[in-house]
């Protein structure tokens, strides 16, 4: 390498990691996601949700790709070419609205680059992710030995709590076909685990639900024996707080009851719904939970933090760390202490998602979160009953959660044509952009699906949906 180059090199470097240059390139940016989120939070623009087709959205980068293009022009794209979670027609996926507050220790986090699986190097982060972690054992009442990690996002913390109930069973699945049972409407995840565990699909056991999409809990006794019977071991029952489709919450206590009764690790997949833990008015439905072996709480869904923020809870804490258990000499041993974080979770390098949380809470305080958790709940109550009141509206589950389904229905429809007027509604919302909504199936039948993350998406702009949603479907028969 010649001093020319090397000296290009250097500048180069000095150019990417100049103070000057980044503080004037932050403020660029707070100032635009200011702007931006005064905009979204009022639905000053015309869309929520900028929808091109893929391959027409790929252009448009691939064009970019082969200009000059500043970081300001760049930060401006990207804003205008996303969906738009902070605005109140945005009410689609379970992706929560983040806290200002928790964007800015984001940043923080992804400036200080602490790789936290070691106390040398997240020796903050550490101590936050236990304070965070202890908080939430005794909302959930786990007792004096819970504990607890967290990690990035609810399927890693879903497959770790079965890695660890299948670490705790060991002895009693050896040499058998270990087995779960789980709600048939619960997370796709789940399955996904026992997968990626070289489990059979056939070691997912799927308990049918009831009316309103709950575990029919007392089919647990003869699934369990029909499995035994077939030379399968059930180790484990998962419990929802809440499903992902319609927000039902399981029976927890009858599932606790049934787990004690047979000696089986209760999870409760709380990812969605166990945010209830820190409301006075909907906890209750959270009853039994404290039962449980182990406990999946997302905060970036219904608790404002940013995405990726899970946290998993242990009734006893000494099983999250038998479920990585093993020696590395250059790094971890196998003494069992709370600041050493990696030897509880699949990540090594694990980013310091305890600082958008504690952020969150030490800026607002805890209450907060049963706060946005009450107003989310109760809008889309105020939202059912818009919809009651609608003679071709019909909901397909009782509203437990901020979750809704709900579909056009009109006589003289078979099913499929039903089912392709739901869909063809669902596009001609998306096309237009200003509301932003999803769907499902709900034993065969076509569902607008809602939810609701935004705690000022109000009953006039729900009203106004409805009345596009009777628009399209009257386009559907023209369409046809």
């Amino acid at each position: 390498m010649t001093k020319g180059s090397l000296f290009e090199m250097r500048s180069k470097l000095k150019e990417i990691y100049d103070p000057t240059h980044f503080r004037q390139l932050g403020h660029t940016l707070i100032d635009l996601l200011a702007d931006h989120h005064e905009a979204s939070l009022n639905a000053e623009t015309p869309r929520s949700f900028p929808w091109e087709p893929p391959d027409t959205q790929l252009q448009f980068w691939e064009a970019l790709d082969k200009e000059p293009t500043t970081p300001e022009d760049l930060f401006q794209h990207i804003l205008s070419r996303s969906i738009t979670i902070h605005d109140p027609r945005y009410i689609g996926h379970q992706v929560g609205m983040p806290a200002p507050t928790g964007v800015l220790f984001s940043l923080l986090s992804s400036y200080l680059n602490n790789g936290m699986a070691v106390y040398e190097m997240g020796m903050a982060a550490n101590c936050l992710e236990k304070l965070i972690i202890d908080e939430c054992c005794t909302r959930f009442g786990l007792g004096a030995h819970s504990g607890g990690l967290l990690t990035s996002g609810g399927t890693l913390a879903n497959l770790t709590a079965m890695l660890s109930a299948r670490r705790a069973m060991e002895d009693r699945w050896r040499g058998k076909t270990p087995a779960i049972l789980v709600s048939e409407e619960a997370h796709y995840c789940i399955a996904r685990a026992a997968k990626t565990m070289g489990w059979p699909p056939e070691a997912v056991i799927h308990v049918p639900t009831d009316a309103d999409f709950r575990m029919q809990t007392e089919r647990l006794e003869s699934l369990y024996k029909q499995a035994m019977e077939r030379g399968q071991q059930v180790i484990a029952v998962v419990g929802c707080a809440c499903s992902t489709s319609t927000g039902s919450y399981d029976d927890l206590e009858a599932i606790a009851d049934f787990c004690e009764q047979h000696d089986l690790w209760f999870h409760v997949d709380g990812a969605h719904g166990a945010a209830v833990v820190f409301s006075h008015t909907h906890a209750h439905l959270l009853k039994g939970a404290e039962r449980a072996n182990s406990i999946v709480l997302d905060f970036h869904k219904l608790l404002m933090a940013p995405a990726l923020a899970t946290a998993l809870l242990y009734k006893n804490n000494q099983d999250s760390f038998r479920t990585f258990e093993q020696e590395s000499a250059y790094l971890l041993d196998l003494q069992q202490d709370w600041y050493n974080s990696g030897k509880r979770t699949f990540e090594c390098t694990k980013y310091m998602i305890c600082a958008k949380i504690y952020g969150i809470v030490k800026t607002h305080g805890w209450d907060a979160f049963g706060e946005n958790v009450d107003e989310l709940y109760e809008n889309a109550r105020t939202f059912a009953t818009s919809i009651a009141q609608r003679e071709n509206l019909v909901l397909g589950a009782p509203v437990q959660s901020n979750i809704l389904c709900f579909r056009f229905v009109e006589e003289g429809l078979t099913q499929e044509e039903s089912n392709a007027q739901n869909a063809f509604i669902r596009q001609a919302i998306i096309e237009r952009g200003e509301y932003y909504i999803v769907q499902t199936l709900l034993r065969g039948y076509r569902f607008l699906r809602l939810a609701v993350m935004n705690p000022f998406t109000t009953l006039t702009q729900f009203e106004e949906l409805c009345t596009q949603i009777e628009s399209y479907a009257k386009a559907w028969h023209e369409s046809q």
